[in-house]
């Protein structure tokens, strides 16, 4: 690693939120452009940098600066251009001239220890003196504050934050409870938090490290679905991160209650259930807000039933007795869900119920959770329909903290709200939605409670079903339309745990089998790049591997990288980005893997010209990259209803290739043809809910590769990994 020595000539350019610089250097005689993380570097200050030269490929050679430390100036021409160059406020050129003149290199001596002194120079007052010496102090004491914080392995820009946060309070904080930076700043975890305290020689079973470590290990769990953990499995978990026995744990969860970090909740079978206390506040809020919506209405029999058959006449379908029983029920109730397969009339029961509030005239709004999910029920109802985040407004916001200006204050303008796709809801989002929804509107959730549940924490349509409180239509008929197509008679199937045949005799659900994992990858290649596209008038872009998981040789990561090199290979005309492990090209299919509340998107003509803006980007959006642009250090995808996206580099990680995407990822999207690689994985992944999930992910056509006993396998296997959510109980109580 090289050093570098000098003065700060000029800042070229300077990112305030995360700190990143690029500045030219003045090292003896040479000058050279330095780029790296800095605290608060000003023009004029002297440093001793260490790192390394690197090319750039539009800025030619450049230090990348790995650490660095700031040097007090020793001559008078140093002190003189330090005060000089403007990093201290008030003070110019000839103003620095004049006190270096007056006090030479005594100069930084008289303004930390005499700084009444200063008012001796001409155009200096008492008042200035002081502002000038609290200046350089404050700068000084930062200076030391991040010298501190870096011997703790603190990033410089990590480093800028904690100073932020705590002052001079951050030496105390450090050497007594470290763990406090995981709960007061943002991108500090538990794991950050442990490092530090590991270096100060904080005690293993200390209180602070336990405490912090049951709050990590909900976080975690929240992460893996689940609003809290029983008791036992937290202490458990803790045992096995923090090292320390179960005893230690458990003594502080009373002491984390009173101080309402955490909720502990009996259980009707007498489990104790431990809450961070903001997913307990959600259930207990979502299950009082369901509860007071859930209104009757005084509608005549006679009514309704007249403009039942008012529809039926105009559209020329005939609805069965259930379907007709969610239509009374959505117009005579506050609150209700439609439940139901595939092929069982949620779209047509939906049309229909639009369609009575339409005669009435009363104001409808669609939504569902994910923007491809609401672009089809817009398709098949004729009507618009927008996300969920959309429809609330969202105001952005890192993610998990988004902010929506509809909420109780600002409620929604409507008279009926209709939210398909229920199960991949969270609960934070239902918490969300239903603030915004007054008392007097009609909240209609459409979805399948079979089909995986949803990606964040909660189990929110399953759990509003089970609890018996609610008006629940289940829809069960398999309509005659439907039962032709033998996707769905076969999803059906699978659901019950029923055999399927794998003839080969289907016109839409195909089977190849195949027992080799790069046999199977070449069938599904021939498949997506020669077979399917004809046979479901669809490009190969448009048909999408699913796969249960993202490792090993069927796995996403392996897929995408073979699928890519065939379905868009290197070309002199495609610009490239490598990121990490990733090769990003310019055409490639990919997918946001995280939500961004605040990234711009904009709708532009042809010519370039902005139509419309917004902001959100969510998990799941799938896009192309349509440029790279290495100057301007950006990547353009272009996302579904053509919403262009400017990606930074440094934002990179919230993208991966989607050739194929795993089954989870697939929820609340449909595809023309999806092909399902299965060889072989562990059973609790295997199982009957993923498989009906990517079976019913198709419009046209499913085909499957590879091992047919794995496929009987995952029919017979009703094991998935329980999730824990107390939204059903929450209901129930009283």
């Amino acid at each position: 690693m090289e050093k570098l020595a000098g003065y700060v000539e000029h800042i070229i350019y300077r990112n305030a939120d995360n700190g990143y610089t690029v500045f030219n250097l003045v090292s003896g005689e040479e000058e050279v452009t330095c780029v790296g993380v800095f605290s608060a570097l000003a023009e004029g200050e002297n440093i001793e940098a260490s790192g390394e030269y690197t090319e750039h490929p539009a800025y030619g050679r450049q230090f990348k600066v790995e650490r660095f430390e700031e040097k007090m100036p020793e001559d008078e021409e140093a002190i003189e251009r330090y005060l000089g160059s403007g990093a201290i406020k008030g003070v110019g050129l000839a103003l620095a001239a004049r006190i270096v003149r007056r006090f030479k290199d005594d100069t930084f001596r008289i303004i930390e220890e005499e700084p009444e002194r200063l008012s001796e120079v001409k155009g200096i007052s008492e008042r200035k003196a002081m502002e000038i010496a609290h200046q350089v102090n404050e700068k000084r004491d930062l200076r030391q504050a991040m010298i501190f914080l870096q011997q703790y392995g603190i990033t410089m820009n990590l480093a800028v934050k904690v100073y932020q946060e705590y002052g001079q309070e951050v030496y105390g904080i450090i050497r007594e409870n470290p763990y406090r930076l995981a709960d007061d700043i943002e991108g500090v975890g538990f794991r950050t938090a442990d490092e530090i305290a590991a270096r100060v020689g904080i005690r293993m079973d200390s209180d602070f490290r336990v405490r912090s470590g049951i709050l990590y290990v909900l976080q975690q769990a929240a992460g893996e679905g689940h609003t809290y953990l029983p008791q036992e499995e937290l202490t458990r978990r803790g045992g096995q991160l923090l090292g320390v026995d179960g005893a230690q744990i458990e003594k502080q969860y009373m002491d984390l209650a009173i101080e309402r970090k955490v909720m502990l909740k009996k259980s009707p079978e007498g489990q104790t259930q431990v809450y961070a206390a903001s997913f307990y506040f959600m259930e207990a809020n979502t299950a009082a807000m369901l509860k007071r919506l859930n209104v009757d209405y005084d509608e005549p029999d006679d009514a309704v039933e007249e403009r039942i058959r008012t529809i039926e006449k105009q559209t020329g379908m005939e609805l069965d007795e259930r379907q007709r029983t969610a239509v009374r029920e959505a117009v005579r109730k506050g609150l209700l869900v439609i439940t139901g397969g595939p092929g069982t009339g949620k779209t047509t029961t939906i049309n229909t119920i639009i369609k009575y509030f339409e005669l009435t005239g009363l104001d409808i709004f669609l939504a569902a959770p994910t923007g491809r999910a609401a672009k089809r029920m817009s398709e098949t109802t004729g009507f618009p329909a927008r996300t969920v985040h959309r429809m609330l407004e969202l105001s952005g916001g890192v993610e998990g903290s988004a902010g929506f200006e509809r909420n109780e204050n600002n409620p929604l303008e409507t008279d009926v709200i209709i939210v398909d796709e229920m199960s991949m809801v969270d609960i934070s989002l239902m918490h969300s939605l239903l603030k915004a929804v007054a008392v007097g509107t009609r909240l209609i959730l459409v979805g399948d409670e079979n089909q995986l549940p949803s990606v964040g924490p909660g189990s929110v349509l399953r759990d509003i079903i089970r609890s018996h409180v609610c008006n629940v239509v289940m829809l069960t008929k398999i309509f005659r339309q439907a039962s032709t197509s033998d996707i769905i008679v076969n999803a059906h199937k699978i659901n019950r745990g029923e055999e399927v045949a794998l003839d080969n005799k289907s016109m839409d659900f195909f089977f190849l089998k195949r027992y080799d994992a790069d046999v199977i990858i070449n069938v599904v290649l021939q498949l997506i790049y020669q077979k399917l596209p004809r046979f479901v008038d669809a490009t190969p872009y448009d048909i999408q591997v699913l796969t249960p998981m993202r490792k090993g040789l069927l796995g996403v990561e392996r897929l995408n990288r073979i699928l890519q090199r065939y379905l868009n290979p290197p070309e002199e005309r495609k610009a490239e980005r490598e990121h990490g492990e990733v090769i990003f090209r310019e055409g490639d299919k990919v997918m946001q893997i995280r939500n961004n509340y605040q990234i711009p998107w904009e709708i532009r003509t042809k010519l370039g010209m902005t139509v419309e803006k917004g902001t959100g980007i969510f998990n799941g959006d799938m896009g192309i990259i349509r440029q790279i642009n290495d100057f301007a250090e950006a990547m353009t995808v272009e996302f579904d209803e053509g919403r262009m996206v400017d990606y930074p580099y440094k934002l990179l990680d919230e993208l991966e290739l989607a050739y194929a995407i795993t089954i989870h990822k697939s929820q609340g999207s449909e595809y023309p043809a999806v092909v399902i690689p299965l060889l072989s994985g562990p059973s609790m992944l295997l199982n009957r809910n993923l498989l009906y999930t990517a079976v019913t992910r198709a419009r046209r056509c499913v085909t499957l590769v590879g091992n047919d006993g794995t496929f009987g396998q995952m029919i017979r296997n009703v094991s998935q990994q329980r999730r824990y959510s107390g939204l059903c109980e929450r209901l129930q109580e009283s």
